[in-house]
Parts: structure tokens; C-alpha cells; sequence
């Protein structure tokens, strides 16, 4: 099997500072040796997520999660091993061996690797159809006519599909791609008459779609006629390809998003492409579903403060208020945009100019309460008092679900203010929606991890004298090589805690192999993700530098002693039943026994 040589993987690794790495995805502050931040891995409002540029490793002491820079890229962008590797080998400007993806992964990722392929290459076919054919010159007269700048088009990689049913079939054909893979990807059909191969896109704008790496993974291809149906024909979802997992030019304006601590996320790839030309160049789109949790949790490792700008029809409002409560759930800042009626941000720019939308549309956002105001007054005539009654309670029923006292009393001071109501009669029926909304919310299913972290705390600060033992030992080793197989040699019996025996055998081959202490290099080591988690979890421990000899003799007696007092404390049990059922000969024997293990542990 061909790798990666474990020298190159070291040397990667120590290139990238963790904190670097990790700072890129959750803001860090220094406070003392280690640096603490939100975990990306869990929702948490107190920042219990741990990264010691000491030891190049991190730790969530709420949701457990740790490892070096290579798990951390691992579990928050599903990166492979390799492709972790890989990555930070591009950013550090190391040079990797080319492997043989099917040397060392499973058959379905080859075929996501051969998928990937194809749609890089048909990204640069239509791309330059667009920019250098013939047949591509309407449709370069349609996007320039549209305010699409030579740039922009270059920027999001732009293309055209001719108005052919073979051009991209037979050029994969030809490079004896494998077409199967092509027509699993909705890139090709196949005739019922013959079975041979067509184009599923022919004659339309082809808007190239990526993943997290910058990877084309699907198509969005848009009619230059608008009689022709529809007027956009998106790639299905394929191995390689998941809506509800795909933010459109994350990749392109991560960077800005990240500068600004601000994304605008869009409805589809047009009107992020159009605002991106009117100087917002920190959007992103949802592509044909409405923004899942998985979208939230993107945005959230990036931002903390998100502007919606969804179309003006009654489905891009309702579609901006389910998002921004997923949004807020996440812990992020929501603001939501006001579209003119009838118009989305294509629209608007294209009739009123890029400075306008950014001053107008993006600098005018409104809180998520504000914009539910706004939405609740259309089509209401307030001078009529049954509909302005109805008004009221529907904005009552928003302002009880708000979780800050200061929120609240704000816009209720606004609806007294507005309609001479009392301030004090308003409050009471607040506080009363309030008690109806929490009822129904007590009558729905339960949810009992609200305090994990808590008790998760709570249960590590309690742990037995024996458990607390066997952690700190095994810190200790993790430190010293010479602490390590000093252990080894006197803990004859090994640790009692199988995770802990399993962390000790890793350790000792590390070690064996002539390794010094290293916390990062390590946790490469370990192939279970759970033994992994426990490791960066004891590097973390604060211990002293060095242990003298009367520490380690008192932990080692613990630790040792530990199956001799289970047992002792089982022969109790067997003596209070013995009492119990009143045989006292039965009950006096098991005493002496007690009595002569207690010796032995002197």
C-alpha cells in the first residue's frame, strides 16, 4: 500500500501552527499558556474549547472532542486523512508524492474522485466556449449586457453549454472518461431508443459549483431564451454532491467573510455573482433548498453575524424567518435584508446600481424582530381595529419569544408608543403568551441534554482516587519517556481502566520506535477517534514538570492496590449478608479474610 512517508506527514505537520490552522474557523483568545474559543463541534455559550500551542494539540472539556491539527481539519471539513494532509501540505508550500487514490481508499471515493474529474473538465470546456467560440457569443453579449464584468466572469469560472446534444458526451468520451459516472452525475442522459448518450445541458449560462476544497462538484445552467423551461436546470444530487451541504462560493469569499466577521447569504448563484459585482464580496448562496443546520454550522465555524437576502415574494420571506431562527439557534447575529416588492438583488442592481444595493438593501438590514414587524403590517389595514388587534397579538406572540428582557421591553414601548396603548397592559399579555408558548413547549418531546456540559464537568471533577490516579500517570507519561517505562516496569498489572491500558500500549511502541514526547505526533498514532479524544483530554491535565519518587510510589500503590480493594469491598457485601441472613460462623470467617487483605495493602 502507497503512503505518504511518515517524515513528510511530520514535517506538515509541525509547518502548521494548530493555532493558526484553528484560528481560520473559531475566534481564539490567549489567556494564559493556551488559547479558548466556542467549540465548533457543539453549541456552547461559555468558551470551554482548549488549544495548547505548547503541545500543537486541542480539547473541548465540554463535548470531549480533541486531537492535533490533522483530527481537527478531519472532523470539521470531513476531510480524509490524506486530503487533511494534503491540504496543509499546500498551505505550508510542501511537495507530496502524487498517490493513487485506490491504493489507499475504498472504491466508492475513487469513483467521487473520477466524478470530481469530469466536472472539472467540463468547467473548463464550457468556460472556454463561452469566452472563445462562436456559439458562445450570445451568450458573452447576454452576461456583459447584464453588467457580468470580464472579472467576474473569470472569477466564478462562467461557461456556456452549446446548443448541441453530443459536446460534452463525446468529450469525455474521447478523453475515455468513464461516462457512466458522467450520467450518475446528471451530467449526461441516455436515449431509450439506442441508449446512446446526449447532453442534459445544451444552450444555457453554466455556472460551475464547488465544494469545501474548491473541487467542481455540480452545474447550474441558466436559458439564454426566456421561453425556454425552465429557466434553471441545476445538477442533481450525486455522490459528491449535497445541497443541504453546499454554501456556492464559500470557497471564493471565504476569506473576505472571514475579514469582515459578516456573511450575506443569497438565495442562488445569480444574485450572489451580481452582489458580488456591486462590492459584496462576502456572500454566499443556498442552491435550490431552503438553508439547513448544516449550512448554519458552516456559516457559524466562519461568522458570527449573518444578513439574509432573499427575494421579496411571500417564499423568500418565509424562507429568510425559518432560516434566521436556525441561524440564531447556531448562536449567530441575524439581520435580514427588504427586498422591494416584485424584485430580487439580480434585479436591483441591474436597475439601480451596485452602490445603492449595499447602501439601500445590505446597509439598511433589519433585525429578525424588525423585519417580523414590517412583514405583519402588509396587507393590514391598521385603521380598521379588528386587523389592527390581530396585528398586535401576532407581534405579542413575536416579542414573547425573544430571549432578552431589553429586547422585549424595547418593541413593546414601540407598540405602546404607536397606538396609545398602555405599557403595563401590553407586558401582561407578553408574560402571558409567554406562559401559553411554554406550555405547549413542555407538551412537545424532551430534550434532557441541555446541561451535558455541566454534568460532564461535574462527573470529571468527581472522579474515584484510583481513576484520578491512572489520568495523572498517565500525563506524566505523555510528558517523560523516562516516566513512561518507569511505569511500565513497576505497574506490573498495567492501568485498570481498559482505555487507559489501550493510551499506555500506543504510547510504549511510540517510544519503542525512538519517538521523543510529542503530544501531536503521537494522536497520529491512535486510530480510535475515542482513545484519541482521551488523550488530548489527559495532555491537557495540569500537572507539575516532574513527578519525584514518592508521588509515583503513592499513585502506583492506588492504582495497584485498586483490584484488591473491589475485592474487599465485594467480601463486605458477602459478610452483611451473611449477618443478614444470621450466620454469624459464615459472616466471621469472611472477616478474617477481610482482616488479611487489609494486611496486604500496608
Amino acid at each position: 500500500m502507497e503512503r505518504i512517508p511518515e517524515d513528510l506527514i511530520e514535517k506538515v505537520r509541525s509547518s502548521n501552527d494548530i493555532v493558526d490552522v484553528i484560528s481560520d474557523y473559531v475566534p481564539l483568545k490567549k489567556q494564559g499558556r493556551n488559547y479558548f474559543g466556542l467549540c465548533p463541534f457543539h453549541g456552547e455559550k461559555s468558551p470551554s474549547f482548549s488549544v495548547s500551542p505548547e503541545k500543537q494539540i486541542y480539547h473541548c472539556f465540554g463535548c470531549g472532542a480533541g486531537g492535533n491539527v490533522f483530527s481537527f481539519l478531519m472532523n470539521i471539513e470531513g476531510y480524509s486523512f490524506i486530503e487533511a494532509v494534503t491540504q496543509l501540505g499546500k498551505k505550508s508550500s510542501i511537495e507530496l508524492p502524487q498517490m493513487h487514490q485506490q491504493n489507499y481508499s475504498l472504491k466508492s471515493t475513487d469513483e467521487k474522485r473520477k466524478m470530481a474529474d469530469i466536472h472539472e473538465l467540463l468547467a473548463k470546456l464550457y468556460h472556454h466556449c463561452l469566452l472563445h467560440t462562436k456559439q458562445g457569443r450570445p451568450a458573452l453579449d447576454y452576461l456583459e449586457n447584464r453588467g457580468f464584468t470580464r472579472e467576474s466572469i473569470e472569477r466564478f469560472q462562467i461557461g456556456f453549454a452549446p446548443d448541441s446534444w453530443e459536446t460534452a458526451s463525446q468529450f469525455i468520451q474521447k478523453r475515455e472518461l468513464d461516462i457512466t459516472l458522467a450520467e450518475k452525475a446528471g451530467l449526461i442522459g441516455k436515449r431509450q431508443s439506442d441508449g446512446k448518450p446526449y447532453d442534459r445541458f445544451r444552450n444555457r449560462i453554466m455556472f460551475p459549483i464547488w465544494d469545501r476544497t474548491g473541487a467542481v462538484v455540480a452545474f447550474g445552467g441558466r436559458v439564454l431564451d426566456r421561453n425556454d423551461e425552465p429557466k434553471y436546470l441545476n445538477s442533481p444530487e450525486s455522490k459528491i454532491f449535497q445541497k443541504g451541504k453546499t454554501l456556492y462560493g464559500l470557497n471564493l469569499s471565504r476569506a473576505d467573510i472571514r475579514q469582515k466577521q459578516h456573511a450575506v447569504v443569497f438565495e442562488g448563484y445569480v444574485d450572489t455573482i451580481a452582489a458580488y459585482r456591486a462590492g459584496v464580496t462576502n456572500g454566499v448562496a443556498t442552491l435550490g433548498t431552503s438553508l439547513t443546520e448544516d449550512h448554519a454550522s458552516i456559516l457559524k465555524r466562519n461568522v458570527q453575524s449573518v444578513t439574509i437576502c432573499y427575494d421579496s415574494d411571500r417564499a423568500g420571506v418565509e424562507a429568510a424567518f425559518r432560516a434566521s431562527e436556525i441561524l440564531t439557534k447556531q448562536g449567530c447575529t441575524v439581520k435580514i435584508s427588504q427586498m422591494p416588492d416584485g424584485m430580487d438583488p439580480d434585479d436591483y442592481i441591474s436597475k439601480f446600481g451596485g452602490e445603492s444595493f449595499q447602501k439601500d438593501i445590505i446597509g439598511a438590514s433589519l433585525t429578525v424582530m424588525a423585519f417580523k414587524i414590517q412583514y405583519y403590517r402588509r396587507g393590514k389595514n391598521l385603521r380598521d381595529e379588528g386587523e389592527r388587534m390581530i396585528y398586535i397579538e401576532e407581534v405579542i406572540s413575536e416579542i414573547a419569544r425573544l430571549p432578552k428582557a431589553v429586547e422585549r421591553d424595547h418593541y413593546l414601548r414601540q407598540i405602546a408608543s404607536e397606538f396609545n396603548l398602555s405599557l403595563d397592559a401590553l407586558k401582561q399579555q407578553q408574560i402571558q403568551t409567554f406562559k401559553q408558548q411554554q406550555k405547549s413547549k413542555d407538551n412537545g418531546p424532551k430534550k434532557r441534554d441541555n446541561n451535558f456540559r455541566i454534568q460532564t464537568l461535574l462527573q470529571k471533577s468527581l472522579l474515584p482516587k484510583n481513576l484520578n490516579a491512572e489520568r495523572i500517570v498517565l500525563a506524566h507519561m505523555l510528558k517523560s519517556e523516562e516516566t513512561a517505562f518507569l511505569i511500565q516496569e513497576k505497574l506490573e498489572t498495567g492501568f485498570n481502566v481498559e482505555e487507559h491500558n489501550a493510551i499506555a500500549a500506543y504510547l510504549y511502541a511510540f517510544y519503542e520506535e525512538g519517538n521523543k514526547p510529542n503530544v501531536g505526533l503521537f494522536m497520529q498514532r491512535i486510530d480510535d477517534d475515542k482513545l484519541r479524544k482521551l488523550a488530548s483530554e489527559l495532555a491537557m491535565l495540569t500537572i507539575s514538570d516532574e513527578m519525584n519518587e514518592v508521588e509515583l510510589a503513592d499513585y502506583i500503590r492506588i492504582i495497584s492496590s485498586y483490584p484488591l480493594l473491589r475485592e474487599i469491598q465485594e467480601k463486605e457485601k458477602q459478610q452483611e449478608n451473611a449477618i443478614r441472613r444470621n450466620e454469624i460462623k459464615l459472616a466471621a470467617q469472611i472477616a478474617q479474610e477481610i482482616m488479611r487483605m487489609k494486611r496486604s495493602l500496608k
